[in-house]
């Protein structure tokens, strides 16, 4: 393709200006309207520029279109429009531009070489790799980095290990990462995040204990990690030593680490951590103060969630979900109902699935049947919301401590998705505080098949049978127990004591760093001790009164 002439040049490079200074997509459109009155839109240099500014305004196809508008569209052209795919999500469309450019470039140098990309096409073009999961195109694409003589790039390598990572393969992940010669935080954080991501956190933390320099970002990915697998204790243990190490926590890195305090009641780390978000303005951001109302929620404190959300500048659907289901969970099942119907009449936000969930949980928990029956039939007709299995277990949790036995048992054969052992149990509960032996046999006997490792409903099923008079059942239960050897996962819990949470076991040795605690259990222990011909057969103890009132 010639050159353009001075002139042509001249108003390329005022076009160019003209561009750089938009502001606004009105501005963009209307310099790319001046562009097609001069005749430069078919320029790959003036659409280049115009791709550039449509992919940071997130319009994509109009970039598509100023792309289309180009006869011979240069390396420079084809790489700004596998970056506006890319980063948009639209992964396909960008290996599509790439083929083409495969086809339509001529080899380097006027020779037989291989036309592909350079330093700049690659990056993105894993990246779409990685988001369509296509380990074979991404293995094709690094054979072609390899051609191309890219492969020594930082920033190229490290697109292929994000690439594999993203595949799922982490086995050639870690084979670019080893054969690199200059290893930046980038390559290191990345294979650390993958092997988290994947719960493997082995692999991760033996990767992070041999990282010559850290970062926040290599420790969120470890706290992150630890709270996704449910290793709470070792997520807090990793936040903790962030700290101590000099980091200072981010959004990111309290946003991983508050679920881990929710669920170990870690009551003094969360208001820890609010106090430091209050202290560096981050209670300003949406996220930061939904993670905190569920830390607060959890740990017990639902008015300290309920100040948070009084308080936000802006609440979307997570922070009415959170304060309704927190509300619910704390009894306080009308203060949940107004607040959704304060947030129905605000309608800013739409309710969600969750949403529903702490709503139906609070009429079931208050006994508003009526109430409860409305709202899930409102779902789907006014929200669009499907009623999933967590609905349909709340519905027949209502039914069944309204005492409406039969329509609870129908509504669970009626549902258009199996029911759990959630909902089975929920269902046998009622039974037994509403005397209906019959019910209580068909879902004792659904929740064995669902769960048949779990001795608890054998002996429930056992019990059952007994109060049923069905003996033979109650001794075939009981031969089936023995026979399988099944154990009962031992209970544990948790306490937190001086910013340091403990767990307990049931039959575990406490260590001897606890001191007389172990002396002041036995005298307590001895204190509750009952007759021991009690429980003669705790294997299978009968409880003849299994459905007596509570």
């Amino acid at each position: 393709m010639a050159a353009p002439s001075p002139a042509v040049r001249q108003l390329e490079d005022a076009l160019i200006a003209r561009l750089r200074a938009c502001t606004t997509f009105r501005d963009l459109l209307s310099a790319h309207g001046h562009a097609v009155r001069l005749y430069l839109s078919r320029s790959s240099y003036v659409a280049t520029q115009i791709v550039h500014l449509c992919n940071a305004h997130g319009r994509p196809a109009h970039a598509a279109r100023v792309f289309a508008q180009v006869p011979d569209p240069n390396l420079h052209l084809h790489n700004a429009m596998i970056k506006a795919y890319a980063q948009n999500h639209l992964h396909r469309d960008a290996v599509e531009v790439y083929v083409r450019m495969l086809r339509c470039l001529p080899p380097p140098w006027g020779g037989g070489g291989f036309s592909g990309g350079d330093r700049f096409t690659y990056p993105f073009l894993l990246k779409a790799c990685g988001g369509l999961a296509a380990v074979e195109l991404g293995n094709q694409v690094h054979a072609h980095v390899v051609r191309s003589g890219c492969e020594a790039h930082d920033i190229v390598q490290n697109s292929l290990i994000e690439m594999y990572t993203r595949c799922g393969d982490l086995s050639l992940a870690r084979k670019v990462f080893d054969g690199m010669r200059n290893k930046d935080v980038v390559s290191w954080n990345t294979l650390i995040s993958a092997h988290a991501r994947l719960g493997q956190m082995r692999k991760a933390r033996a990767l992070f204990d041999s990282m010559p320099d850290k970062t926040v970002v290599s420790w969120t990915a470890l706290v992150s990690g630890y709270t996704a697998v449910g290793d709470f204790a070792g997520a807090v243990e990793v936040f903790r030593l962030m700290q101590m190490e000099g980091f200072e926590p981010d959004d990111v890195s309290i946003v991983a680490v508050l679920p881990a305090c929710a669920q170990l009641g870690a009551l003094e780390l969360g208001r820890w951590i609010y106090a430091y978000c209050n202290k560096h303005g981050m209670l300003c951001k949406t996220y930061i103060c939904n993670a905190l109302m569920e830390m607060y929620a959890k740990c017990g404190c639902i008015d300290q969630a309920l100040h948070l959300f009084h308080g936000m500048p802006d609440r979307d659907v997570i922070s009415w979900s959170t304060a309704i289901g927190g509300l619910a969970a704390h009894g306080r099942a009308r203060e949940a109902v107004r607040l959704f119907e304060a947030m129905d009449r605000e309608g800013k936000v739409r309710p969600n699935g969750v949403t529903f969930v702490g709503l139906l949980s609070a009429c079931s928990h208050a006994g508003l049947l009526d109430e409860g029956l409305r709202y899930f039939d409102s779902m789907k007709d006014a929200y669009g919301v499907e009623p999933g299995v967590e609905h349909y277990g709340c519905l027949v949790d209502l039914l069944g401590r309204s005492g409406r036995i039969q329509r609870a048992l129908d509504t669970v054969r009626g549902m258009p998705v199996p029911a759990d052992a959630k909902i089975w149990g929920s269902l046998l509960s009622a039974c037994r505080s509403h005397g209906d032996v019959e019910t209580a046999v068909v879902a004792a006997e659904r929740l064995v098949e669902l769960e048949p490792g779990d001795v608890g409903n054998l002996v429930m099923l056992a019990n059952v049978y007994a109060v049923a008079g069905r003996w033979s059942d109650v001794a075939r239960t009981r031969k089936e127990i023995r026979s399988r050897s099944t154990r009962k996962t031992p209970g544990c819990s948790m306490i937190e004591v001086d910013n340091i949470v403990r767990e307990f076991v049931a039959g575990e040795d406490l260590g001897p760093e606890l001191g007389g605690l172990a002396a002041v259990l036995d005298i307590l222990a001895s204190q509750l001790a009952v007759d021991d011909e009690e429980f003669a057969d705790s294997d299978c103890w009968l409880n003849a009164n299994v459905f007596a009132s509570d």
